[in-house]
Formats: C-alpha cells, sequence, structure tokens
C-alpha cells in the first residue's frame, strides 16, 4: 500500500512538472508525447483545468518570493482548502455534484479521486497566496498601541512619600532659617532627612533665582560625628525663575548619621570641594540647638 502511494505521488509530480512545462515554455515531442502517456491513464481529466492550475501555482510560487510566516501561511492554506470543500472541487458524493453548476459538476466528477488530492493541495496554497495574500498586504498596518510610560514622580511627590513612609521619631525635619545674605531674603521652607535610608529634600519658598553660569546653590550638612570644617557636600542645585517654590533632592556624597546642621551656600557654578562659607543663605537646625 505504501509503494502504490509512493509510485502514485511521483506520477503527480511528474504530470505537474509537464504541466507547469507545456504552460509555460512548451513541451517538446519527446515530453509532449510522455505527458499524453501518463494523462491517458486518467480519462476523463480536465487537461485544460489542470494545465492552467499548474501554471497558476507556479506563478504564486514567484509572487510570493518573499515566504509568508509560518503561521500566516498555515491559517491561509486551511482558508484555501475550506473553499474548496465548500466549492466542491475534491471527490463529493453523487447528490451534492448534482447540485453544482454544470460545468463544475463534469469536472468534479470526471477527476479521479486519487489524482484530486494532489492538485487540491495545489490549488488550495493557491489560494491562500494569490487570493489572500493581496488583500492582506494592501490592508493597512495597524499600529501597534503601547501603554505609556507613567512619568516618573516628581520631586515634591517623593518627599511626601519620604514624609509617610519614615517614622515622625525617625525623621529629621527642620525649618529653613535666612541670613543677611540677598538670595534668602524673605526665603522659608524645610528640609526633610532620613539617617537609615539616606534620603532627605529640600523644600524652599521664595528663595531668589538662581544665574547657573555665574552661581549656583549648594548644600553641607554638618554631622556631629564628623569635624565641622569638613561638612559632608549635599549636591548643587539651582532655583529656576518664575518658580516660587521648588524641592530639591538631597544628594549627600558621604553618609550621614547624626545631622546637626543644614546649610546652603552660594558659590561658583559646578560648586566647590571646601566652601569658603562667605555667603550662607539658610540654615536649618534643630529647634533646641
Amino acid at each position: 500500500m505504501n509503494m502504490q502511494r509512493r509510485d502514485e505521488h511521483l506520477l503527480d509530480e511528474r504530470i505537474a512538472d509537464l504541466l507547469t512545462q507545456e504552460a509555460t515554455e512548451g513541451l517538446g515531442p519527446t515530453e509532449l508525447a510522455e505527458l499524453d502517456r501518463l494523462l491517458a491513464r486518467f480519462p476523463g481529466s480536465d487537461r485544460d483545468a489542470l494545465q492552467s492550475t499548474a501554471a497558476a501555482v507556479m506563478l504564486a510560487g514567484e509572487f510570493d518570493a518573499e515566504p509568508l510566516p509560518a503561521a500566516l501561511r498555515g491559517r491561509l492554506v486551511e482558508q484555501g482548502r475550506q473553499w474548496l470543500r465548500e466549492s466542491a472541487t475534491a471527490v463529493l458524493p453523487a447528490a451534492n455534484v448534482a447540485s453544482l453548476p454544470a460545468a463544475r459538476a463534469s469536472r468534479a466528477a470526471k477527476t479521479p479521486a486519487h489524482h484530486l488530492g494532489w492538485w487540491a493541495a495545489a490549488a488550495a496554497v493557491l489560494l491562500a497566496v494569490v487570493g489572500w495574500y493581496p488583500r492582506l498586504a494592501n490592508t493597512p498596518t495597524q499600529s501597534v498601541v503601547q501603554t505609556p510610560t507613567p512619568p516618573a514622580p516628581s520631586a515634591a511627590q517623593r518627599r511626601e512619600d519620604l514624609l509617610k513612609a519614615v517614622p515622625a521619631d525617625r525623621l529629621v525635619r527642620w525649618d529653613w532659617a535666612t541670613t543677611k545674605d540677598p538670595a534668602g531674603v524673605g526665603a522659608s521652607g524645610d528640609v526633610v532627612w532620613d539617617p537609615v535610608t539616606q534620603k532627605g529634600y529640600m523644600r524652599f519658598v521664595g528663595l531668589q533665582a538662581n544665574d547657573a553660569k555665574s552661581m549656583q546653590y549648594q548644600l553641607w550638612i554638618f554631622d556631629a560625628d564628623r569635624d565641622d570644617r569638613y561638612p559632608v557636600d549635599g549636591g548643587v542645585f539651582d532655583v529656576p525663575a518664575g518658580r516660587t517654590e521648588v524641592v530639591v533632592p538631597i544628594d549627600a556624597r558621604l553618609a550621614v548619621a547624626k545631622p546637626a546642621l543644614f546649610a546652603v551656600t552660594a558659590e561658583k557654578p559646578g560648586g566647590v570641594v571646601v566652601s569658603s562659607r562667605e555667603r550662607i543663605v539658610v540654615l536649618a537646625k534643630p529647634a533646641t540647638a
């Protein structure tokens, strides 16, 4: 049985090759005689229809120079086969054949059953590639809907989160006090610091805006366990023009376990390693100190 199926498959392939060549290039006397001999084994087969299908399948292969994705091809081939089943272009019971238009019923009834299997598969691929692919190719590509990335929380929001997360008996929260420096006149706000997470924020209201090309603010944190001559650098920052209130994250260069004083100075752009403390703008320290 397996040998018979293999022989039939080889026979179908040879017929397909000869029909394709006849439809596209023409056959020489030898090949033409071979094709006539092979088709004679299938009385009643529609040579014109088979030849047209062979040519179309060949053209479909050229059309589909870029292979379809496997999943898409499988889906389209199945749609082609479904069309074949609905159109009765495979072997049908006599009652179904009789219900078809005369030409189609005649062709379905006359084409040999085992031969129809190969051509049904070829026609299915043909319908899939030629019939459906152009529709898909011409369908506007749907844009991928991307979920927008939520914006990062602002410094003000992170400050509020810190206030909620850190116990009151652990959190350092001191108000700013102004000096005689003109940049700090009328300024207020506070500084919050968590010694455990080493996170903190400065909030300023009414601090004078600065020109970053000529001057920047710099925070200094005095630690009770360190020499007062060497406070910890808390980072350089700016106050934009037109901003009444600003919140600035503290960027401490070293760990600060026991803050004793926070001081903001006016320094050259980029800050300094050691401040001369000539321009101390605002200070924050414990109320009892």
